[in-house]
């Protein structure tokens, strides 16, 4: 029987009326809706796409959002400038810079520079600090959405073994830390990971964010897994996932499609942390 698709669309409607909700009776208190301000360096295909939809969502959120695009040469010493301006402007509540940077600019510097109380991804030191310790204020929206379709659809978490396939910052290292939170038992892979599918068939849920289309393939998944893909590849078919989704949904019992699955409950989730952000502001 063909896996389970987890529809991530119904996830994100669902967490936009509250926070719709919650928008307009904040505005109604102060004057204004909260406002997010997203920040990218180039042309990058994904990065406009990605700010688009959040554009869209945020309109059914009743959050007023920006995009601000710096040329592809940007320094790093003018992107923090940017990012100065709108950490002390007191009409923006949320600041999205979106990650991965091209690699000339200094990611760490730009994380270390941007207000905590705006950081609605997650990626300062401080916010990233609170989730080690399961103290956590505002957090990545990327695994967030994960598991959010997983508590949507009731697929539970606790005592299961969990993999992850990628360690980034901004997905797999905080995905790891929120599964543990959770109380699976968790494996983190990466591109030096030895026998990679050995790991991967042992998972009873399985996390792949590695930014390579198509790496996870049939045989590497375990017999009614569940599949949470988190890939955004742009290729000559559009958008996939890092997962082989027409032969994968053969072998697993539950799965994200790409798109549709975790990337509408991803911009639900950063919506949601700039009203929270809103809020304490």
């Amino acid at each position: 029987m063909p896996a389970q698709v987890l529809d991530g669309r119904p996830v994100a409607n669902r967490i936009l009326e509250e926070v719709a909700a919650g928008s307009a009776e904040l505005a109604a208190i102060r004057g204004r809706p909260p406002a997010l301000v997203a920040v990218g360096v180039g042309d990058d295909p994904a990065t406009r796409s990605y700010f688009r939809s959040i554009g869209r969502l945020a309109e059914k959120a009743a959050i007023r959002f920006e995009a601000r695009y710096l040329p592809a040469d940007a320094s790093t010493d003018g992107l923090i400038e940017e990012i100065r301006r709108l950490n002390v402007d007191p009409a923006v509540d949320g600041i999205l810079v979106q990650m991965p940077l091209p690699a000339h600019l200094d990611a760490a510097r730009v994380a270390e520079t941007l207000d905590p109380k705006k950081d609605v991804d997650g990626i300062t030191p401080d916010n990233a600090g609170r989730l080690f310790l399961g103290r956590p204020q505002l957090v990545p929206s990327t695994p967030v959405g994960g598991l959010e379709v997983l508590r949507a659809y009731g697929i539970p978490i606790e005592g299961r073994r969990a993999v992850v396939v990628g360690r980034s910052n901004i997905l797999g290292k905080p995905l790891a830390l929120m599964l543990l939170n959770e109380n699976a038992t968790v494996t983190v892979c990466h591109t030096r990971t030895r026998n990679l599918a050995e790991v991967t068939r042992e998972a009873e849920i399985l996390c792949v964010g590695a930014g390579r289309p198509g790496l996870i393939t049939a045989d590497m998944v375990r017999p009614r897994a569940v599949v949470l893909d988190f890939g955004t590849n742009w290729t000559e078919r559009g958008l996939v996932g890092d997962v082989d989704f027409e032969a994968v949904k053969e072998v697993a019992g539950a799965i994200t499609p790409v798109p549709g699955g975790i990337g509408p409950v991803t911009t639900a989730v950063l919506l949601r942390n700039t009203l929270e952000a809103a809020r304490r502001h």
